[in-house]
């Protein structure tokens, strides 16, 4: 007979959350910029929405369901795909795919982008502060964003973008946070974890 010993699996996959926390922070901060009437839309913009805050997102998210996290599942794939999608309402109008949004119907996509993220911030009550402000900062970001399509209001439009400098800026230190909390084995930066 042979005898039977358990064997232990242990996971030992990477934290994902800081690759998802940073793409989300520097495409935020970069494309509000822009909102803050920095720069013109451009190229720069769309391949960072494409790539870091799309892609790599929606990789960290399909990581997440490795840790057995339905928050980070669910929160970066969703903002990833989020990513996709604002480009592809920038780029299919330019390519003659389909027309332009209205103001209202962008102001339909972004309420329901604040509503979802207002759920989502109800989650992070179990989590850290940090996380917190990032979801709390993006809920208004959202809102402020519709207010100022809504209105056509250009000083709320730019107000929106330094408010969204602040939430990924706030997404970019937690992520770090996360990283060098991580690496040193002690916190570094706090994220006011609970």
């Amino acid at each position: 007979m042979i005898p039977t010993t358990p064997v232990a699996v242990k996971n030992e996959i990477a934290n994902p959350a800081p690759l998802g926390l940073c793409a989300f922070g520097l495409t935020t901060v970069l494309l509000n910029i822009h909102n803050a009437g920095f720069f013109d839309m451009n190229a720069m913009i769309l391949a960072m929405g494409i790539f870091y805050g799309g892609l790599a997102q929606i990789i960290a998210g399909i990581v997440e369901v490795k840790k057995n996290n339905t928050f980070g599942l669910t929160a970066f794939t969703s903002y990833g795909f989020f990513w996709l999608s604002l480009v592809g309402l920038i780029v299919m109008p330019k390519l003659g795919w389909a027309p332009k949004p209205s103001e209202t119907a962008m102001c339909a996509y972004l309420s329901i982008w604040g509503v979802f993220t207002l759920c989502l911030f109800f989650g992070t009550l179990k989590l850290s502060r940090a996380l917190q402000f990032v979801f709390a900062s993006l809920t208004i970001l959202f809102f402020l964003l519709v207010w100022g399509d809504a209105s056509g209001n250009e000083t709320v439009k730019h107000f929106a973008g330094f408010e969204g400098i602040i939430c990924g800026l706030s997404a970019i230190y937690t992520g770090i946070a996360n990283v060098l909390n991580e690496v040193y084995g002690r916190t570094v930066l706090p994220i006011g974890a609970k």
